[in-house]
């Protein structure tokens, strides 16, 4: 039963410019118009502070951050019933992951996402409020608490 399945542990991260506006790319295997932040899994033995790191490098080739702040609690979204069973090999019903706030303090050239395994097809920076407005909609719920989290962080 599909429902059974367990959820997959994951990082995500917000990633700020000078002007804490927000990383966002689009999804190779998704290109609409929607948008992400970085995310992905936790490896076995890994912490989810060093799989933040990791999985920025792996899809945005950056490695100059300031980490701001991790988020206390661990959000979770559930696959749509289109995707269940089919992403991440079937295993997992849905996402429980563990954000982290990191400004960029790199140069905008060391973004390169033409990385070994490529997520990403474009990028850009955005006002941290349109972040629920771009993604797919089985994780906007996730991205409308993240952003509560940003407006608290910078009041």
């Amino acid at each position: 039963m599909l429902s059974k399945l367990p959820m997959r542990q994951g990082v995500g991260v917000i990633v700020l410019n000078k002007n804490n506006e927000v990383f966002v790319g689009k999804r190779k295997d998704n290109p609409i118009d929607k948008w992400q932040m970085p995310q992905g899994g936790i490896n076995v033995n890994e912490t989810p502070f060093n799989a933040m790191k990791r999985e920025l490098v792996e899809e945005t080739s950056i490695k100059k951050i300031e980490v701001l702040k991790e988020i206390e609690n661990w959000l979770e979204y559930e696959l749509p019933p289109n995707l269940l069973g089919k992403i991440w090999k079937g295993r997992y019903r849905g996402q429980k992951q563990k954000w982290f706030i990191v400004k960029f303090v790199g140069s905008e050239s060391e973004i390169n996402l033409n990385t070994k395994h490529p997520e990403f097809i474009e990028w850009k920076w955005i006002d941290y409020n349109l972040l629920p407005e771009v993604i797919v909609d089985f994780k906007k719920k996730v991205y409308e608490k993240l952003k509560i989290e940003l407006k608290n962080f910078f009041n």
